[in-house]
Parts: structure tokens; C-alpha cells; sequence
């Protein structure tokens, strides 16, 4: 114990037992110091832990009849308790030091965003502050006027005639279904689910929104209701006459369950990740689907009606609906519900887990990727508070409230942000649907509402459920609704309650906790936590003033809060820290005043509503006093109601829509490029494709075109493809070479029966074309009939891949299509000129340049790549690690040679810097770490083959993938989807190289374990194991 003196006292105290010590026995630490509640004071105030383990101890010590054998035990608890409370101050160092260390980095990376714009903005230019944005998500100076009548709501109607919005909304996790919602089943099924459906609902019902999709996983197994195995299902609305400028074929709002994941076994969240390509390549496919219907019903001309916005709720449904915004090239707007980054500081804090343990049960590393590529991709963030985005948000790397306000003012001038961008973040508090609530306006004595020739209407079954647990069921309620969990601090609640006389002789408790059948039956934390209460109820003898009742219908919560207003209860909301509090305007909307934590979402709540108090949810007395209050004081009690009734229509699903779609109407409109200038209906063009009305190649691209009369006809052709890809062709006239009937209408792509993409890894092109041949000779018939087409993805450029190509003598139209630059580059083979040996897709740049930084982007990596030195070169001239390859650089790819991969930051670092600095784009690490390439946030190698499929119809289930073991930084994107994958063993190395090893998350957790459509083949394979690998996947028949 030496050099711990501070904690002396405290375990000297801890060990008064009182009476039936043998002092004589004890030790030096078993000295009495006076009678006091140990448990209480060291578990809850000392060490700071849930430890009730050592409550337990506590206790046998306690019952424990030998003074010696008391006496050991005790001692052990002091140690235990002393490497707690040692344990609590490193981990309270550790947050220290990690909250210093993203200070520092946010400062820096905010003076270098500063100092690269040129300007810092004077105080008169700095325009709207962060807080200027009220609860409602609307800023005071642009605030849209409040429906108060119906005057103003008909106005607001006829400003939105004529528009036939779709949106899609995404919502992966949980079991999602219209009616009969199972809240409370698992920890995945709360409320987000019931959240997602009423915003569906809502927004189907908006005048101008013509259809809603929510997406999510199908789920047909024998441990879950059939329903969930649905493909489609029709939301009916609440209100059957809401307002709708047509009712159309497919008009309205639905459930679309996507298959993928676990077949026949419904998983928890964290064991989806895995499949989220699958889920984007199904979902992809039903959005396009649906567009050429929305096109053909809305009568556009035939033209696909894409989607305005796609939404995605909570991480997993960020990371698909960034994919799925990049695919089809439409805004995205996200909400996510709880953040990864405060889970795990809050685990951090517990000091329970170590951080790799805290990501093997949560994948939390994966979350928060998936959650700082959303900030990335979105146009908009919608919160429910504005604690959110004060106390969460901000611990995100690509969101930094200061440098956000200032490229919001310079945006407003019309001054360049260099490349900078940052997501609007918006308050739009969930919404409620109030036309079928009416306050109760009687109490227990009596009906207020009604005569004496009205019958009075049977009580719910739930009244008499609850009831029966009351001596006295005329008192008023208190009302708690929360699943029995350890933050939401319901054991706090009743000792407040227990401990308060005057509190218990005027009122009872309720707890709605859930759905239980046997305590044994339920999760460790939720049996510890509902044990604990039950414990207390037995402790302060609160049998017949305190209820628990074990089941209770979701359908049947309306009843629930109006039996709490008959009898002139309060509802409370005691959790240590509330996200939003759906519950809480819920009650309001019954009548209920409410108490409420003071951390989070019920501070805005009660700003708006005024209809109640706040407490500090760790005081014990304050909820005690509050309650008391509200229950004792009639007139207070009155003016709470009052206040709750005549602001609730401030969080109707109409408010909530209407500043939802005002803000998707401030979106810039994205959509495929190549249909901006489509005005020609097309006559021949196939039935089949995804866009009926695509214009001739030759009307879209250029073709590229070189003289083959020179000797150096290779070099001019590589030069030329070069300085194309450079973007010093973009305004030369398009060229057209022989007759036009003459060239393919569409890529040859389009004519396959199955596609190869060869997407394998290599340190040099050698390497890679070796393996090419392999491939080529296990198809060998196919090919040369025509039913396999290829495509190379490589992280080369055109113009290096045609220089090897014309080496050995390849014909370069053996690829169908070529995606260079790690996905930054799509170029088309043509066969049919040698003069024009490619198509250079134009359309693919404007497809991906969202958000892409430009110039300023290249000079903040130059930047970065300069300051990378390696201190112990003998010469200056080889200190420089990293240095900018100009010759390949294109418009849309910056490139760098790594001369010392060994010195270089692993990815994770350079994609973190350019986040803090507001720079969204793509960083890949490829060529075994010897070349950086730089490219669109919203492009990859994976992403390309998805815009082949929306623009030429390349079936995805028809693509098999060749890859390495290992490969780029970008590698995972071919893992999982849709398509066949077959893994080329002693390819690439293995997924410990270095490329690997310093990854934000483990290669592990996107790893699909159980999928079919994946095939390894033996470590020195030949051309007959990729043939017998292909038959075994059903490309080819045996």
C-alpha cells in the first residue's frame, strides 16, 4: 500500500463490520472507524464501477460466522477494491491523453484547411454560428413558418403540386415490419425500427413524394415470424385521408426486404458487416428496377425517375447507402441513431474491456469507419439534438464545428473552399402521429367526457395487468417505460422513490421493462439489472406500490400512458444519458408531465415543451424532489399538462417531413450523367438494359484515335492515352473514324454470358499478366467464342497497361473494359479500327467527381508527402520517402512513389489527415506499398463494376472476380457482393503484409466466412484448378 496513502482510510472504513470482530485478530487495516454504507460509497462513488461482483463479496463477508475467515476474505476485498480505484485513475489518464492527442490534431489540421483557403474570415464574415441552428433544425434567419393553420398548410401543399419524389430510406439491422412491431425482442429491434417505419409512412403521405422505399434485410428463418421472409410490404397510412396529389400504380410507402447475409438465421448486428456488399448489389438492383417503372407510370418520356435522396439510419445503413449514393450518383442523407466513437469511449471508461476486446464483440472499429464514411458522402446529417452534435459528432474526424462554420461563410460569399467540404448538420426531432390520441381529461373517480346516455367504455386489459400490483391503484402513477438496462438508470429511480416517504404515501411506480417469460431466459445485464430492482422493492418493502408487469403489447403502450394521466401521474425518463426521448413527447402527447435527465435530447425536448423538470440523473434526492413536486403541487402539475398539449403539434410527422424535404429540396440534384443530354428514343436499343435510352457510344465517348504509320507508334499511343487521361483532350472535338454503322452500339460487355474481372494484385505488371495467361488458357473455348468477356481492375494506368500489352504482343480488345487508377479510370476496347484501340468513358468522371478536392487536394498531399523524411539518408537527395509521380497523375487520380514503404504512415493515417482537414477523397496504398494512389471518395475498382452494371446491364451475378490473397487497401471491395469470387492462393501475399497490418479495422470482420459464391484455390495452382474452380462455382459445366 505504500504510496497509496490517500486510499487507506477508504479501505480502513470499508472493513467496519461493527459488532463481532475479534480486534485482537484483525490487522493493521481492520481498525474500526465508524458505521457507514460501504457498499454504496466505494462501488458508487470510490471506484466509479458496476462491480457487483464485489457487492457479492460484500455480502458473503458479511454472513460470514469465523472473525478469521471474515477477516481474510476482507482483506482480499481491500487489494481488489485498491486495484480498482489504481485501474480508474489510468483509465482516466488514458481519456485524458486521447482527448489531448485529437485536440492537438483537430488545431492542426484546422490552422493548415486555414492557411491553405489564403483567408481567414474577419468577425464580421464568420456568419452563422453552430448554435444559431435551433431544435427544429431550421436556423432562425431561414426558418420555414410553422403549420399553425390550415391556411398556411394549403399553401405550402400547392407549392409542392406537381413533384413526384422517391426516396429510399435504409435500415439494415432489427426486425422490421409494419404492424405489430416486436420492440424490446432484441437489442437490434428497438426504437430506430419504429422510428424508420413512421418516417416512412410520414413522408408517403407528404404532398410531392410519389413513393418510399425502406430497405432492409429479408429475414426468413423458423426462430422468427413469417413476415419477416416478405419480399414487399405496403405501409398502409395512419391517416387514410392525408393529403396526396395522386394515388399511382406503385405509389406510396413500403417495406423492401433484400436477401443477404446468413441464409435461414437471423444474426445480430455486428455479424452483418461481412455481407453489406451483398445487401448494396441487391438493393442496387431494385432501385434501378424500380426507377424504369416510376419512369414509365409517371409518363417521363420513359426515363428512370432515380431517387432524390437515399437515407441511411444507424452505421451499417451509412456505409450501403454511401456505396449506393456513389453507384447511382444521388445525394445521400444520414442519421445515425448512436455513434460508434461515444459507445467506445464510454467502454473505454467502464475499463471492463481492453480496446481489441471491445472491437471483437462490438466490431466498433468498423462502425466508426463506416460512420466517418458516411460524414464523407453525405449532404446532410440529421440529429435528433443538438447534444449530438456537440458532445458526439465533434469526436469524428471528418466533422469539426469550427471549420465547418467557416466554409459555410465562405460558401454564402462565394468564396473557393480549395476542395474543402463538410455535411450540413441538421436538428429534425422525430416526429409523432397525434390524430388518434385524445387526452384523457377524467380521473380515477370518473369520465370527464360523455353523459348519462353514454355507455362508459371497458378498461384495457393492460389497466387491470398493472393495477393489480397496487394496494392503493387511485394514487398517482409514476411512470418509467425503459428496456432494463444499466444506462438507463432505473435502479437509481427506485431507491429515490423507496428512500422518499412523503413520495410513497402519495404516489406509486411503475415499471414498464420489456417483455420477459423467465428471468433465467434473458441477457446476463438485463437479469443482473431486473434482479438488482426486484431486490430493492424487497428492501424498502414497496410490495403493493410498485409495478412490474412481465408482457405488455406494443399496441397497448397508448393505454399505459393514458392510465398514468387518469390518475394525475408524471412520466420520467432517469437514464444517465438520453440520445433523444421519443417516450418523453410521447407521454406529452397523452398528457403526462414529465421528469426527465438533463443529459441529451430531453434538454431540447423541454425547451420546446416546457412541460415539466430536469434532473441530474446521478442526484438520487433531485428525482426524489422533482417527483414530489410535480405530484404535490396541483397547479404545477396543471400548467405542465397544459404547456405539453398545446406545443406537442411542434413534433407532428408533418413538422418533421416538411423541414425533412425542405432540406433534400437544398441538395444539389445528382443524378447518371449520361442521361442529362439523352433527348433520343432509341428504337434498337435492348429490351433489357437498365437504361433503354442510352445514346451510341460514339455520341458519349470518344474514341481515341492514333497513327500507326510512325515507328514509334507504341510511345506516341502511350503518350497520347496519357495526356488524355490527363484531361488535355476534355474540350477537343469528338471524332468518329469509318462508317458509323460500322462500330458497336454497346460494349461488348453487354453481349456476355459471363464476365471476368481480373482484379488480381501484383508488385509489377509481369507478375500480374503471368496469371492473366493462366485465366485465358482455363477458358480457352469460351473465349473464343464470345459467351466470357473480360475486364482488367488494376491500380495501373492505360497507358502503362498498353505498353505491356503491345510487348508481348496482346491485342489489348481481349479486355471488354479496362478500370485504371485503382477506379479512378474507365476506358472501353474497340476492335473494330486499330487506329481506335479504346473508348474513354467520359460519363464515368462526371459519375464520380462528387466532392473530389481538385487542386487544392493535390497541393495538401505534395504537401504531405514533402514532410515525410527519412532522417538517416546520406544524401538529401534520398531523404524524401514520398514524392508526386506527375506522369500518371491524372485529373481524377493523384499519384505518389514510395521509395520506403517501411517509413511511410500506414493508410489509416493519411486518410485520418485528410478528413481533419475536410478533404474528402479515396486513399489507396497499392503495388505492395510502392505507389499511393489518391481518387473520388465515391470511386473504387468495386464501385466501377456497379456503374457498368447501372449503365450497360452487366449482371453482377453473372461476374466471377479473380483476386490474390491479399492485395491494395481497396481489396476488401471485391470480398462479398453478389458476384463469384475465386481467391488465387500465393497471389499477393497473405493479409499480414505490411499494406495490412496497420488497418483501422481487422480484414476479419469484412471477411465473409460461409459464402458459397467464394473458392480458394490450392497454393501452386494451374490453369486446370481455375477451370475445375469455375465448375464447382456453376460458371462452366463439367
Amino acid at each position: 500500500m505504500a504510496g497509496n496513502d490517500w486510499i487507506n482510510s477508504y479501505l480502513e472504513a470499508i472493513l467496519d463490520v461493527g459488532p463481532g470482530l475479534d480486534d485482537a485478530k484483525s490487522s493493521l487495516l481492520l481498525r474500526e472507524r465508524g458505521r457507514f454504507s460501504p457498499t454504496r460509497y466505494f462501488v458508487d462513488n470510490v471506484i466509479g464501477f458496476d462491480e457487483t461482483d464485489l457487492h457479492r463479496s460484500w455480502v458473503k463477508a458479511q454472513a460470514t460466522r469465523s472473525p478469521q475467515e471474515r477477516n481474510t476474505r476482507l482483506e482480499n476485498m481491500c487489494w481488489r477494491i485498491w486495484n480498482l480505484a489504481r485501474q480508474k485513475k489510468q483509465l482516466e489518464n488514458e481519456e485524458a491523453n486521447r482527448a489531448a492527442k485529437r485536440r492537438i490534431e483537430r488545431e492542426k489540421g484546422r490552422r493548415e484547411a486555414v492557411a491553405d483557403m489564403s483567408e481567414d474570415l474577419s468577425e464580421g464574415e464568420k456568419g452563422e454560428t453552430i448554435s444559431d441552428v435551433s431544435a427544429h433544425g431550421d436556423s432562425h434567419r431561414g426558418r420555414l413558418p410553422r403549420m399553425s393553420s390550415l391556411d398556411a398548410m394549403e399553401a405550402w401543399v400547392n407549392q409542392q403540386k406537381g413533384k413526384k419524389l422517391y426516396i429510399v430510406l435504409i435500415s439494415l439491422h432489427g426486425l422490421i415490419r409494419g404492424e405489430n412491431m416486436e420492440l424490446g425482442r432484441d437489442s437490434d429491434t428497438g426504437g430506430q425500427v419504429k422510428y424508420v417505419v413512421e418516417l416512412a409512412r410520414a413522408l408517403a403521405s407528404m404532398p410531392g413524394v410519389y413513393r418510399v422505399d425502406l430497405l432492409t434485410r429479408q429475414v426468413a428463418c423458423p426462430e422468427v415470424d413469417w413476415s419477416y421472409g416478405e419480399p414487399v410490404e405496403m405501409l398502409s397510412p395512419h391517416n387514410s385521408e392525408a393529403i396526396q396529389d395522386e394515388i399511382g400504380e406503385s405509389s406510396g410507402a413500403y417495406i423492401i426486404r433484400i436477401p443477404f447475409g446468413p441464409k435461414d438465421k437471423y444474426v445480430a448486428k455486428e455479424l452483418l458487416w461481412p455481407h453489406i456488399p451483398e445487401f448494396v448489389d441487391g438493393a442496387l438492383g431494385h432501385i434501378i428496377q424500380m426507377s424504369k417503372v416510376l419512369g414509365e407510370q409517371l409518363g417521363d418520356g420513359g426515363h428512370p425517375v432515380w431517387p432524390v435522396a437515399i437515407h441511411g439510419h444507424y452505421a451499417d445503413a451509412g456505409d450501403s447507402a454511401a456505396r449506393l449514393s456513389g453507384a447511382l450518383n444521388v445525394p445521400m442523407l444520414f442519421t445515425g441513431h448512436s455513434l460508434g466513437r461515444d459507445k467506445l469511449e464510454q467502454l473505454l471508461r467502464q475499463g471492463r474491456l481492453t480496446k481489441d476486446e471491445i472491437n471483437a464483440t462490438y466490431k466498433i472499429m468498423r462502425r466508426i469507419e463506416a460512420e466517418e464514411l458516411s460524414l464523407d458522402s453525405s449532404e446532410v446529417v440529421i440529429t435528433s439534438t443538438r447534444q449530438e452534435i456537440d458532445e458526439q459528432w465533434r469526436l469524428y474526424d471528418g466533422f469539426d464545428p469550427v471549420l465547418e462554420k467557416k466554409l459555410r461563410a465562405r460558401i454564402r460569399r462565394n468564396v473557393s473552399c480549395y476542395g474543402r467540404f463538410m455535411p450540413r448538420m441538421v436538428v429534425i426531432p422525430p416526429g409523432m402521429e397525434f390524430n388518434h390520441i385524445v387526452p384523457h381529461d377524467g380521473d380515477m373517480d370518473g369520465e370527464a367526457e360523455g353523459g348519462e346516455d353514454h355507455q362508459p367504455s371497458p378498461d384495457p386489459p393492460i389497466w387491470a395487468e398493472i393495477m393489480r400490483f397496487f394496494t392503493n391503484p387511485r394514487k398517482p402513477m409514476i411512470l418509467a417505460l425503459a428496456r432494463p438496462d444499466p444506462k438507463k438508470n432505473l435502479t437509481t429511480l427506485v431507491k429515490a422513490f423507496g428512500e422518499c416517504r412523503p413520495l410513497r404515501e402519495l404516489a406509486n411506480l411503475t415499471l414498464i421493462m420489456g417483455n420477459r417469460e423467465n428471468i433465467d431466459e434473458m441477457s446476463s445485464t438485463s437479469a443482473s439489472m431486473l434482479l438488482s430492482i426486484i431486490k430493492l422493492i424487497d428492501k424498502y418493502d414497496l410490495y403493493g406500490q410498485v409495478a412490474y408487469p412481465k408482457h405488455h403489447k406494443q399496441s397497448e403502450v397508448p393505454d399505459i400512458y393514458r392510465l398514468a394521466a387518469k390518475t394525475k401521474g408524471v412520466f420520467i425518463n432517469p437514464a444517465f444519458i438520453e440520445p433523444f426521448g421519443l417516450t418523453l413527447i410521447e407521454a406529452a402527447a397523452h398528457g403526462l408531465p414529465m421528469v426527465a435527465t438533463k443529459n441529451g435530447g430531453p434538454v431540447d425536448i423541454h425547451r420546446v415543451l416546457d412541460n415539466g423538470l430536469l434532473i441530474d440523473p446521478h442526484d438520487q434526492q433531485s428525482i426524489a424532489d422533482a417527483l414530489l413536486k410535480l405530484v404535490a403541487d396541483k397547479q404545477l402539475w396543471a400548467k405542465c399538462r397544459a404547456n405539453g398539449l398545446r406545443n406537442i403539434h411542434l413534433f407532428s410527422w408533418t413538422e418533421h417531413c416538411k423541414t425533412y424535404l425542405s432540406r433534400i429540396a437544398s441538395c444539389k440534384p445528382r443524378h447518371p450523367g449520361w442521361l442529362k443530354n439523352d433527348n433520343d428514343d432509341d428504337e434498337n436499343s435492348e429490351s433489357d438494359s437498365p437504361s433503354d435510352s442510352l445514346r451510341d457510344m460514339q455520341d458519349i465517348s470518344l474514341n481515341l484515335k492514333f497513327s500507326i504509320d510512325s515507328e514509334d507508334r507504341n510511345s506516341k499511343l502511350e503518350n497520347a492515352v496519357l495526356s488524355y487521361s490527363k484531361g488535355v483532350g476534355k474540350n477537343t472535338p469528338r471524332t468518329v473514324s469509318g462508317d458509323k454503322m460500322e462500330q458497336p452500339k454497346f460494349p461488348a460487355i453487354r453481349r456476355r454470358t459471363h464476365v471476368f474481372v481480373i482484379a488480381i494484385d501484383a508488385d509489377n505488371i509481369g507478375s500480374l499478366f503471368e496469371n492473366v495467361q493462366k485465366i485465358f488458357e482455363a477458358v480457352e473455348n469460351e473465349k473464343s467464342d464470345g459467351s466470357i468477356g473480360f475486364i482488367l481492375a488494376t491500380s495501373l494506368q492505360m497507358a502503362q497497361v498498353h505498353s505491356f500489352l503491345v510487348s508481348k504482343g496482346v491485342n489489348p480488345s481481349v479486355f471488354d473494359a479496362y478500370i485504371c487508377n485503382s477506379g479512378a479510370d474507365l476506358y472501353y476496347s474497340s476492335s473494330h479500327s486499330e487506329d481506335n484501340p479504346f473508348v474513354f468513358d467520359l460519363y464515368y468522371h462526371s459519375h464520380i467527381e462528387y466532392r473530389w478536392g481538385g487542386e487544392g487536394l493535390r497541393k495538401t498531399l505534395v504537401k504531405w508527402a514533402s514532410s515525410i523524411i527519412d532522417k538517416k539518408a546520406e544524401n538529401k537527395n534520398e531523404e524524401h520517402v514520398v514524392t508526386e509521380d506527375e506522369e500518371v497523375s491524372t485529373n481524377y487520380c493523384y499519384a505518389f512513389n514510395v521509395h520506403k514503404p517501411a517509413l511511410v504512415p500506414p493508410v489509416k493515417e493519411l486518410r485520418k489527415l485528410m478528413r481533419i482537414q475536410a478533404l474528402r477523397c479515396h486513399v489507396i496504398y497499392c503495388q505492395n506499398g510502392k505507389k499511393i494512389n489518391v481518387i473520388p471518395v465515391s470511386a473504387s475498382r468495386s464501385q466501377a463494376l456497379r456503374y457498368l452494371y447501372l449503365r450497360w446491364g452487366m449482371d453482377l451475378s453473372k461476374v466471377v472476380v479473380f483476386i490474390g490473397e491479399s492485395g491494395d487497401t481497396d481489396y476488401e471491395g471485391f470480398l462479398g457482393g453478389v458476384q463469384k469470387s475465386i481467391v488465387l492462393k500465393g497471389i499477393g501475399g497473405s493479409t499480414t503484409n505490411p499494406l495490412h497490418a496497420n488497418r483501422v479495422y481487422p480484414l476479419s470482420d469484412v471477411t465473409p466466412t460461409e459464402s458459397t459464391n467464394t473458392l480458394h484455390t490450392a497454393e501452386e495452382f494451374s490453369a486446370a484448378d481455375i477451370r475445375a474452380s469455375l465448375e464447382k462455382l456453376g460458371v462452366l459445366k463439367a
